[in-house]
């Protein structure tokens, strides 16, 4: 997993150069959300007690 996202940063900035489009370097934040909300999904509870729960610990 590491791997890919290293791989996605990577890609983001050539093609940032290369096209000249900054908005490419959002992608690796927009990946790194979709991952964090693939995880949450993955618990047994549901979505917002999964939340509730992240945001309580301390």
């Amino acid at each position: 997993m590491f791997y890919l996202f290293l791989l996605i940063i990577a890609g983001s900035v050539f093609f940032t150069f290369k096209l000249k489009k900054p908005a490419l370097l959002a992608v690796p934040i927009g990946a790194l959300f979709v991952f964090v909300l693939v995880q949450i999904a993955m618990v047994p509870l549901g979505f917002f007690e999964t939340v509730k729960f992240i945001f309580s610990l301390r």
